[in-house]
């Protein structure tokens, strides 16, 4: 079986070159992408991609960045499955999306992120819909059964007015540390 996989002995050599070329190019695109940072729940992660920084710089001057983090509000929390099935799939649209510059200037969401959204508001928020003490709640309840978003009425939580870089342009967002590796920087330099 093994030696039906096998090329023959004279492009073994050839054949495993190529393979190691291969993997360390994925190994590299992985390291270059951050790929790992995905994983996390770091809001830093959401400015690999330049075209994030007015949600971050917005998200991180509101009353929720004390409290919560993007995941927090974007991603499915029903279970750990769907919560990184969901990251998986965003993250690949944006990857694509990015990879063949195809991002928009102003970023609209998804419906199924939309969704989302609009489940971690009523799940965070749940006490505020039930309360019978508060008119608010009683009318806000009723607008949810209704089938409207919070976004409808709390349109700018906790993004603020959110079009473009221009509407944010003094935003201090923290800097994607540089890709190249120390030791290169220093060849670099030294030369």
């Amino acid at each position: 079986m093994l030696k039906q996989i096998l090329p023959p002995p004279k492009w073994r050599f050839p054949v495993m070159i190529i393979i190691g070329i291969f993997i360390g190019l994925a190994a590299f695109t992985i390291y270059l992408s951050k790929a790992h940072s995905y994983l996390s729940d770091s809001p830093q992660t959401c400015v690999n991609c330049h075209i994030m920084s007015p949600q971050y710089a917005t998200w991180s001057h509101s009353s929720h960045r004390e409290v919560t983090h993007c995941n927090d509000c974007h991603v499915p929390q029903n279970n750990v499955f769907n919560k990184y099935y969901f990251k998986a799939m965003d993250g690949l649209r944006h990857s694509t999306m990015f990879t063949l510059r195809l991002e928009p200037q102003v970023i609209r969401i998804k419906s199924a992120g939309a969704k989302a959204v609009q489940n971690n508001c009523i799940r965070c928020h749940e006490d505020l819909l039930v309360d019978p003490k508060l008119e608010a709640s009683v009318a806000m309840y009723r607008a949810v059964k209704e089938g409207r978003r919070c976004i409808e009425c709390h349109r700018e939580v906790p993004h603020g007015k959110v079009n473009s870089l221009s509407s944010v342009p003094f935003a201090r967002v923290p800097i994607p540390e540089s890709p190249v590796p120390t030791w290169l920087k220093n060849l670099i330099k030294n030369n």
